[in-house]
């Protein structure tokens, strides 16, 4: 199993998102497809047909729950990550 691909169960599981690391986070969000700007400390992660933005933080090397929990609301919507 790619190192991509674990993220993605990790993140879909939604067991430990307390555990998800924010670089981790950023590369399943860049693997989906996803384009990235930054404004300080915030990495907004948008893509061409989907209409929700999201915005990510660090908080001590770890994305934030509620953000991890975006990103796989996000997933489950538009069924993402087949490809992967």
């Amino acid at each position: 199993m790619s190192g991509v691909k674990k993220i993605l169960d990790n993140v879909l599981r939604g067991t430990g998102d307390t555990n998800i690391s924010f670089t981790s986070l950023c590369l399943l969000l860049d693997r989906l497809g996803f384009k990235k700007r930054s404004k300080g400390s915030h990495y907004i992660f948008y893509q061409h047909g989907i209409e929700e933005i999201i915005n990510i933080q660090s908080q001590h090397g770890k994305a934030k729950p509620y953000q991890v929990k975006q990103v796989r609301n996000l997933i489950l919507k538009y069924k993402l990550g087949g490809h992967i």
